[in-house]
C-alpha cells in the first residue's frame, strides 16, 4: 500500500489561484470557521473516502461463493505458473 513521505512538522503549504481562495473563504464564512478547520476537515473527509475505496473490494454473492470455493480446493498449478515459481529468485 502507498505511504507518503510525513515530514515532522505539523504544517502544510499550499498555493491557490486567487478565485479558487475567495470561493474558499466564500465557504468559510458561510460556515462560520477559519481556512485551517475548513480545509483540514474537508481534506480528511476525502482522504478517508480515496483510502476506503483503495483498500476495501465488495464481492457479489457469486464471487464471493468462488473466492471460498477456491481458499477450500486450490486449482492445481499448470506449467506455467509452475515455471514462474522456478524463475523467482532464491529467499523470496
Amino acid at each position: 500500500m502507498p505511504r507518503a513521505v510525513v515530514e515532522d512538522n505539523s504544517r502544510l503549504a499550499l498555493r491557490v489561484r486567487a478565485d479558487d481562495k475567495a470561493m474558499l473563504m466564500r465557504a468559510v464564512a458561510l460556515e462560520h470557521t477559519d481556512m485551517t478547520d475548513f480545509v483540514l476537515r474537508h481534506a480528511l473527509d476525502a482522504a478517508r473516502k480515496v483510502i476506503e475505496q483503495a483498500e476495501h473490494v465488495t464481492l457479489s454473492e457469486r464471487d464471493s461463493l468462488r473466492v471460498l470455493a477456491a481458499l477450500e480446493k486450490p486449482p492445481t498449478p499448470n506449467s506455467r505458473l509452475l515455471a514462474a515459481a522456478r524463475r523467482m529468485p532464491k529467499g523470496r
